[in-house]
């Protein structure tokens, strides 16, 4: 099978979606499918592209045998609405002008958000006369009204619209969580035409190992009981919740918060620390995704935290699975579908998000029982073994794509036209 994978965000980057497109493509072609993949120069979230790239117009490489066509866009830094949207309608706008040129395909697949990644799969589609798989990762534009980053009505609603056309358009739509999955049946959406494939792990990657001792000791971590956030610096995150309790905690100096990453919240969350001498806050910049399972076995807990929001009940944070792979408890802050898979694997303790004394609370608790964190340690490495295995989820979503061609070709009955 041919696959054609449109993704704005793809390795070396290291956020989510790029590593979830980058697994799951990779195993395709373990399997002996030809995946190519349209992205733009990693650029991500600075809006600076990454040592050895250019920002060309066009141009290919070879990752893991997966062909990867990187076409220019207008570089934005991962802050600002406007700059951000002219970067994301850029690459859209490439990505459909390069098509043409690219090999026979016999799917389409383009996943959101981005938001105008998603919609770049209609037309795509449409010129190869194949079919389009839609995959959902976060609910656009729900997800900006949820962070107050839209407040203007008309583009709201012109948002909302081009979602529903998605929806309709798509042949099939793949979101990551069952919640997902309910809000778009409530909005008319036939239940036959999605499945929730959900985020996973790579267990090669990713899985328990003892610290390293040089690392330890070059991040001042000897004698620490660590308690690490790994991932998107951003408004959704509220991660002023962290820089709270390492208030409340400045005299319990044996712990200690190590925060990894960036976007467009790190700079303003580094000054409220440096202003509040906060020493037992340490802040790094995003790290190649090769040191994460250092970092990971450097920590005592795994920290997971986003917004108090109604919307986020219905999000299930990637990184999870990764600590749940490293062994690692997780203090989880977010409600909903994520809580009930760590609850119910035995994997964490749950915080109330944005409070940052029931965060203290969880830490102490963690901090004063070992065995505690061993057990659930154990517990969520064989939670992802069972059930979020990167390598059986792919082979799942493979054979839907295989499904879906064949639907296509013996003219069987789709979706498409259904709300």
């Amino acid at each position: 099978m041919r696959i054609l994978f449109l993704s704005h965000y793809f390795p070396p980057e290291v956020n989510a979606p790029a590593s979830r497109t980058l697994e799951h493509c990779r195993e395709w072609v373990r399997a002996g499918h030809q995946v190519t993949v349209v992205t733009c120069a990693p650029n991500h979230p600075r809006g600076e592209v990454y040592s050895g790239y250019r920002n060309r117009l066009f141009q290919r490489e070879a990752m893991d045998g997966i062909e990867i066509v990187r076409v220019w866009s207008y570089l934005a830094a991962n802050e600002g609405f406007a700059k951000r949207t002219a970067n994301y309608v850029s690459y859209m706008l490439m990505a459909i002008l390069v098509a043409p040129w690219l090999a026979r395909t016999d799917i389409v697949i383009s996943t959101s958000p981005q938001f105008f990644n998603g919609l770049a799969g209609y037309p795509i589609s449409r010129l190869k006369r194949v079919p389009w798989v839609l995959e959902i990762r976060d609910l656009w534009p729900e997800s900006i009204l949820a962070v107050g980053a839209i407040r203007n009505l008309r583009v709201i609603r012109v948002l909302e619209w081009l979602e529903m056309f998605a929806y309709r358009k798509a042949d099939r739509i793949v979101p990551v969580t069952d919640a997902f999955k309910d809000y778009m049946v409530d909005k008319g959406v036939a239940e036959a035409k999605i499945e929730v494939i959900k985020n996973g792990v790579d267990l090669q990657r990713f899985q328990a190992a003892l610290k390293d001792e040089a690392l330890v000791e070059e991040l001042g971590l000897g004698g620490k009981f660590v308690a690490s956030y790994f991932g998107t610096h951003g408004m959704a995150h509220h991660l002023e919740t962290i820089l709270d309790a390492a208030e409340l905690l400045r005299e319990h100096a044996d712990i200690v918060f190590l925060l990894v990453g960036d976007g467009a919240e790190r700079e303003r969350l580094w000054h409220e620390k440096e202003q509040r001498r906060l020493s037992n806050v340490i802040m790094l910049a995003q790290q190649p995704k090769e040191r994460m399972p250092a970092l990971w076995a450097a920590s005592d807990v795994s920290l997971v935290l986003l917004r108090k929001s109604e919307l986020f009940k219905t999000v299930i944070p990637s990184k999870i699975f990764e600590s749940m792979a490293m062994q690692r408890p997780i203090l989880l802050g977010v409600d909903g579908e994520a809580r009930q898979i760590v609850e119910q694997a035995g994997a964490g303790l749950f915080c109330e998000p944005e409070n940052a004394q029931s965060l203290v609370d969880g830490l102490v608790r963690l901090r004063d029982d070992a065995a505690l964190c061993e057990s659930m340690g154990a517990a969520g490495r064989r939670c992802v073994s069972q059930n979020f295995n990167r390598s059986v989820l792919a082979g799942r979503f493979a054979q839907l794509l295989r499904d879906t061609v064949a639907a296509r070709k013996a003219g069987k009955p789709d979706f498409s036209g259904t709300a």
